[in-house]
């Protein structure tokens, strides 16, 4: 990450957002480093994508692409209004986008709720706008549903993850939770962000375990209680 930028804590409203442009002004590599899946598609039949915000995409990316079930993973920028945005713009604060990894799965291999239980117990969902030294709108915690499915099992696991936290003594978490299509288009980022910690293995990254345990198990769809999207950062 360049440190410096992205402190803007407040999301900008669109008529203050950088303006972007039409296409996007670089090249993509076809297919994922690591996996060997077309990063743009098609993928096989039946998968099904999440978009997920920790903070620094690079290591957001590592942790996905490692679990079983993942067919791709994409590191992009995703909530925010600016079209085809570059990182130093989205770095600003000023497109309202967020560092967003696109993940790609095999519903029969792996579930919503397993790829949120490494979602929650990788970062800091309390922290809002920021991920260690990482400040600004472009590292908040979101999920960004397309499926009922993984609707549920972002609000279910996220109360359940929240009890976690006040048992021991931690606050409110503070993640962005809402459909894909509210948060708009997912833009691809630069190639050399695609997979950069494989390519550069001694790269930052700020995430791992924090050391508590989403309960998946306990998680039951007829257990949820009807509930509304957590709104954008205001």
């Amino acid at each position: 990450m360049v440190f410096g930028f992205g402190k803007r804590t407040a999301m900008p409203a669109r008529e203050e957002a950088l303006p972007g442009r039409d296409e996007r002004p670089f090249a993509i590599a076809p297919t994922h480093v690591v996996l060997g899946t077309p990063l743009e598609g098609p993928w096989p039949e039946g998968s099904e994508a999440i978009y997920v915000a920790m903070g620094c995409f690079w290591g957001v990316e590592r942790i996905f692409w490692r679990l079983p079930g993942v067919v791709n993973t994409a590191a992009g920028y995703m909530g925010g209004y600016t079209p085809n945005p570059t990182y130093e713009e989205t770095c600003t604060g000023l497109t309202g986008h967020a560092e967003t990894v696109r993940v790609v799965y095999d519903p029969a291999q792996t579930s919503p709720e397993q790829l949120l239980k490494a979602f929650w117990e990788n970062h800091d969902s309390t922290t809002a706008n920021r991920q260690g030294n990482d400040v600004g709108t472009a590292y908040r915690s979101a999920i960004y549903w397309t499926t009922p499915d993984q609707e549920v099992a972002a609000l279910a696991t996220r109360d359940a993850f929240q009890q976690v936290l006040h048992d021991n003594g931690f606050g409110e978490i503070t993640t962005e939770i809402r459909s894909a299509d509210d948060a708009g288009p997912f833009y691809l980022a630069e190639d050399y962000h695609q997979g950069y910690l494989h390519k550069n293995p001694g790269g930052y990254c700020n995430h791992g375990p924090n050391g508590m345990t989403c309960p998946v198990g306990l998680v039951r769809q007829d257990e949820l209680p009807a509930q509304q999207d957590i709104a954008p950062p205001a």
